[in-house]
């Protein structure tokens, strides 16, 4: 699917205006659906929207953030809390909020545990236990288990 030429089709379609600028898929974004950008115009979309909940879902998520580019070159209210924003997206049945991805949810804890005061560390992040050790001793840390959340 060309995105661009699918946000000029969906802007005209929904909107009854001509989308000028490019879009484009952008696989940083992780909480977000999409972002736009007021320096230059642009679009981004994150792909993992469109590819867990379909192609009606990441539509409304294209009018989210058209509602954003049209208000904006409008000289209207284009942040989440303008009035002008909120109408518009209401009549055009965009979404407020992007869906939760499922990748998401699956935090994950690392336990650490000091070989010499048995003091336990939970970390999201790897520890590199060779080079460092415990707080309160300085004693050897070791991995102890991954807990899931």
């Amino acid at each position: 699917m060309n995105l661009t030429n699918y946000v000029r089709q969906v802007s005209l379609e929904d909107f009854d205006k001509e989308f000028r600028h490019t879009a484009s898929w952008n696989k940083r974004l992780h909480s977000t659906g999409g972002r736009f950008f007021p320096k230059d115009g642009h679009l981004d979309f994150n792909p993992r929207i469109y590819e867990q909940f379909g192609l009606e879902t990441f539509r409304k998520i294209v009018r989210h953030e058209l509602c954003h580019y049209h208000l904006y070159f409008e000289k209207k209210g284009y942040r989440h809390k303008d009035r002008d924003f909120k109408q518009l997206l209401k009549a055009v049945d965009g979404l407020r909020y992007a869906p939760t991805l499922s990748s998401q949810s699956t935090a994950k804890t690392l336990v650490y545990q000091c070989l010499h005061c048995r003091a336990q560390y939970h970390r999201k992040r790897r520890i590199n236990t060779e080079r460092y050790c415990c707080g309160r001793c300085q004693g050897k840390l070791i991995f102890v288990r991954q807990l899931q959340s």
